[in-house]
């Protein structure tokens, strides 16, 4: 149901950002409007921009959508998008912040995970904040973090 309302809300609002389009040309060409959106169409036709604008405010909010314009290629994304971004990262850093009270278990499993000698993961492990392993998958990474923490190490993805 929600996938039903989210496209016929990205569809009125896709219908408005086309009558915006055609209106601003100059030959003001007609849009045709579906059938089965015309009663929708008629009702948007009538409200004011500022009704507009708090209808798209509640779309956005109740579908998880943003009605921005797409940007072009190469364009730098807004400090929205880029949230958003890292949000679906597919590779993760995995950093251990602190060894915890546990140190000796913290050092075993960052020996585990890196495969490095024991003098190697202590000086890791005591140069916590420290990344420990980069580029890692977002399975893989979770993987490591569950170890670390249950060593007593606190552990970040970034």
């Amino acid at each position: 149901m929600t996938e039903e309302k989210s496209a016929s809300a990205k569809a009125t609002e896709d219908k408005k950002v086309e009558k915006k389009d055609v209106e601003s040309k100059e030959d003001k060409k007609e849009v045709e409007v579906p059938k089965k959106f015309q009663k929708l169409v008629e009702e948007i036709e009538k409200m004011s921009v500022l009704e507009l604008s708090e209808l798209v405010k509640i779309l956005e909010e109740k579908f998880g959508v943003s009605a921005a314009v797409p940007m072009a290629v190469g364009v730098a994304p807004a400090a929205g998008e880029a949230e958003e971004g890292k949000e679906e990262k597919s590779e993760f850093d995995v950093e251990i912040t602190a060894s915890g009270d546990q140190k000796i278990n913290a050092i075993k499993a960052v020996r585990e995970i890196t495969g490095v000698g024991l003098k190697d993961a202590k000086d890791l492990v005591d140069a916590a904040p420290k990344v420990i392993k980069e580029k890692v998958a977002k399975e893989e990474a979770e993987e490591m973090k569950k170890k670390l923490e249950e060593a007593g190490a606190t552990v970040t993805l970034k």
